[in-house]
């Protein structure tokens, strides 16, 4: 059976579905692998490494030679149309935003699999994409951070003088959220982080970071995940962060629901009470924003309140193609994890009985079968 590994279209997206160590784990599993010319480019590997791993490489993948076609970011609804009955396909998908996708891949009856699906238990974590690329995530939204800020961020005892260490606060501590800890940590900061689930306090302790309690009710979702907040509980969880982001030299926001709109943590108001020179990396940008005001891929400056400097908003955007290398290397475990979950003698053939399986399908043999997605894209009826 073959699987095709895409080179990526969408202007910015650096990663790879395949690496040549992964191409040799599928070849094990007795798949041919042919791979577009140029794929790995941006994340470091060149055709000759994936042909010396045992791939073919082709200017262009053409979908009716494939039974298994890999990708990164979601695929288009005009693509989508193109891939005959029966393909499976592997990837992102971002089935809350695109739906027309979604129902192309059901119209054409392709055996969608999205790597956003894949249950969070013990077994899959090998196949979760989520987690790896947000460890690529909280590293990187730490770096741009430092970048930015004009002071250092370890404590420095000088005959000159004492340099005092910089105060980061870290809102979400999901995986991203501990990872940007962890970085902060390391590079000497002083480290300090929210999250509305309760159980996260242990988790920022262990990463060296003090846990911000607000003394508000507990909020847990499904699968570790927040759930969103009533409004009114929204609104006094901002009250009693204001105090908090506006001590913070550093403000990293990180906070995320799966399938909806960033929730709004940070008023245009908490940015603007900030000392001037501070810096905020919301994360969640291009999901609407953690921060009032936030542009995805893009940098703005936000006059403090007493009008004497600025607050930079940093909106990241495809944090994880920042390093593509080691994004890539993680992302395409995942992927052949997957893969082989559900090769059965050399060709790839889905076990719907498998909980990982049935978790990660989002549409089979003509039917959307995530029953959220299937709901929006019908309109709820």
């Amino acid at each position: 059976m073959r699987v095709g590994i895409a080179r990526e279209r969408l202007r910015g997206e650096r990663r790879v579905a395949a690496t040549p160590e992964t191409v040799t784990q599928l070849k094990a599993l007795g798949l041919e692998v042919l791979v577009e010319s140029g794929a790995g480019a941006e994340s470091g590997h060149t055709d000759a490494s994936y042909t010396g791993a045992g791939a073919t490489v082709v200017p262009q993948l053409t979908p009716g030679d494939l039974g298994v076609y890999c990708h990164v970011r979601p695929l288009t609804p005009e693509f989508a149309a193109t891939l005959p009955a029966g393909t499976v396909t592997v990837g992102l998908a971002s089935p809350a935003s695109e739906l027309a996708t979604v129902a192309a891949l059901a119209t054409a009856g392709v055996t969608a699999f999205a790597l956003e699906l894949v249950p969070r238990i013990s077994r899959a974590q090998s196949m979760d994409a989520l987690t790896s690329q947000s460890l690529v995530s909280g590293y990187r939204v730490v770096l741009e951070a430092a970048i930015r800020f004009p002071r250092f961020f370890p404590l420095y005892m000088t005959a000159a003088g004492t340099i005092p260490p910089a105060r980061v606060l870290v809102l979400g501590a999901g995986v991203a959220g501990l990872q940007a800890i962890a970085t902060a940590k390391r590079l000497g900061a002083r480290v300090s982080a929210y999250d509305v689930r309760p159980a996260s306090a242990d988790e920022v302790t262990s990463m060296g970071g003090t846990f911000v309690n607000l003394d508000l009710d507990a909020v847990e979702g499904a699968g570790g995940y927040a759930r969103e907040l009533s409004e009114d509980r929204a609104v006094r969880q901002r009250e009693l962060l204001a105090p908090y982001v506006a001590a913070a030299d550093v403000m990293i926001t990180t906070a995320a629901i799966p399938g909806r709109a960033a929730p709004l943590l940070v008023t245009h108001d908490m940015v603007t009470a900030m000392r001037p020179g501070s810096v905020v990396v919301d994360l969640a940008a291009e999901t609407g924003g953690n921060v009032e005001g936030v542009v995805a891929g893009q940098d703005t400056l936000v006059p403090t309140e007493g009008g004497d400097g600025t607050v930079t908003l940093v909106g990241m955007k495809d944090a994880p193609s920042t390093m593509p290398a080691d994004a890539s290397r993680l992302y395409a475990k995942n992927v052949a994890n997957l893969l082989a979950l559900m090769t059965v003698d050399g060709a790839v053939t889905p076990d719907f009985t498998d909980e990982v399986v049935a978790g990660a399908c989002l549409t089979h043999a003509g039917t959307i079968r995530h029953a959220p997605t299937a709901a929006a894209v019908t309109g709820g009826h």
